[in-house]
């Protein structure tokens, strides 16, 4: 079920009362295109740079996706609970180390507008490379086709 606060308080108000519920957020989707798109574009670039896909798909999340800083304890290994990170230094505080971590967003939990500058990055870079891409106008639509529900 998807609606607004009310659609979803009466809907909920008419189902069984021994069942349990989930309730979250609703957030858009890209769509299936645009992100096959996407990656029919890493694979082309990533074979004329000569790097595996997923290193170009790290590059490009660093180059033009959405990241936040975290900080942790010196001593805990974050690679179980990030899947995309890079270094960004450490401090001292209250005599404890900590390594602070750039923290990417991956591909898969962007909205719409992050998805758009991500592609449109890796659309500049497949240019430059003389890699063949859509048109603009092709990408935009391919981007608009996003699942509402």
């Amino acid at each position: 079920m998807i609606g607004t606060q009310k659609q979803v308080i009466t809907w909920i108000l008419e189902q069984d009362k021994d069942k349990k519920y989930e309730v979250k957020e609703y957030k858009e989707k890209r769509g299936l295109k645009a992100n096959a798109y996407y990656w029919e574009l890493v694979n082309k670039l990533a074979n004329t740079l000569r790097i595996s896909k997923e290193e170009l798909h790290f590059l490009l999340l660093q180059r033009y996706g959405q990241s936040e800083i975290v900080s942790v304890l010196e001593n805990i290994d974050v690679k179980p609970y990030f899947k995309y990170y890079s270094e960004a230094g450490e401090s001292i505080l209250n005599e404890k180390t900590f390594k602070h971590y750039k923290v990417y967003k991956g591909s898969s939990e962007m909205d719409r507008k992050e998805m758009s500058i991500l592609i449109d990055g890796l659309v500049s870079e497949c240019q430059e490379e003389g890699i063949e891409t859509k048109p603009k106008a092709e990408i935009e639509s391919l981007l608009k086709e996003w699942k509402n529900g």
